[in-house]
């Protein structure tokens, strides 16, 4: 386990939990979450992102070193997501980029279509993209063929908590692709984060989930461990099922002799 990295576009990922900068009371506790959950990646928005007021930027709270992930929330349209990453590189975010193309402002369902068109055009230009996506085995293939570095197809809606409503579809991307998997959206708890990991997703990014927590450092602590105890289990190889019992110890022995 200890040569078990994620690499993503060359970079070396120790943690497979990524986490999200959102939704937090005070923005003061994200440094204790990111600790907590030890991850080396989080999301940001950039309209989150003021320079000319240090005190209220959400940078100022991120320790260096954390690999940043703007993402192109707020986008309807390719062109939109591509103008916002512009604008992330240029004040200095970096060239990683979450692209999130929304045509749905009930379910916030991802525009698909939008969203290869806006991964084509970035990834071109030298971004290392990773699109928000419905999974789609699909759409997930022309993605990748767009030059996505990674696909990060949803569970379940955004915020909801709901878990692993598309899980057969998860199933059928990681018997399929050959990029990182990086589950995000609808995660509720640590056992829907340890149940992805188990199919063999490579990550899970989350936000509601830690930060409408009552306690945001402890779970993040909790997925922390889950995200880790489901990579483990996959990579250990979990036991088959069976349809009927199948004992754990010898049925013959002393008790009746060598029957």
């Amino acid at each position: 386990m200890a040569e078990d990295l994620l690499t993503i576009a060359g970079i070396v990922v120790r943690s497979r939990l990524i986490t999200g900068s959102g939704k937090y009371g005070d923005d003061r506790i994200i440094k204790d979450v990111l600790e907590a959950a030890e991850c080396d990646i989080i999301t940001i928005a950039l309209r989150r992102v003021d320079f000319d007021a240090p005190d209220t930027n959400i940078l100022s709270h991120i320790p260096k070193g954390k690999v940043l992930l703007p993402n192109t929330s707020g986008a309807r349209t390719a062109d939109e997501a591509i103008r916002i990453a512009r604008l992330a590189k240029g004040m200095g975010c970096g060239n990683w980029i979450k692209i999130e193309v929304i045509g749905d402002q009930t379910y916030l369902l991802p525009d698909n279509e939008e969203t290869i068109k806006a991964t084509k055009t970035l990834a071109d230009e030298g971004f290392v993209v990773l699109p928000y996506m419905y999974p789609d085995l699909i759409v997930a293939r022309r993605l990748v063929d767009a030059g996505a570095a990674a696909v990060m197809p949803l569970a379940a809606p955004i915020g909801s908590n709901r878990g692993l409503l598309t899980l057969s579809f998860l199933e059928i991307l990681v018997s399929e692709l050959d990029v990182p998997i990086i589950v995000d959206a609808g995660i509720g708890r640590p056992s829907h984060a340890a149940a992805a990991m188990e199919i063999g997703v490579d990550a899970i990014l989350l936000n509601t989930a830690i930060a409408s927590s009552d306690d945001p450092v402890a779970m993040a602590r909790a997925f922390k461990f889950a995200v880790r105890a489901g990579r483990i289990a996959y990579v250990s190889g979990i036991a088959g099922e069976s349809k009927t019992a199948r004992p754990s110890s010898p049925l013959t022995g002393f008790l009746h002799g060598n029957e």
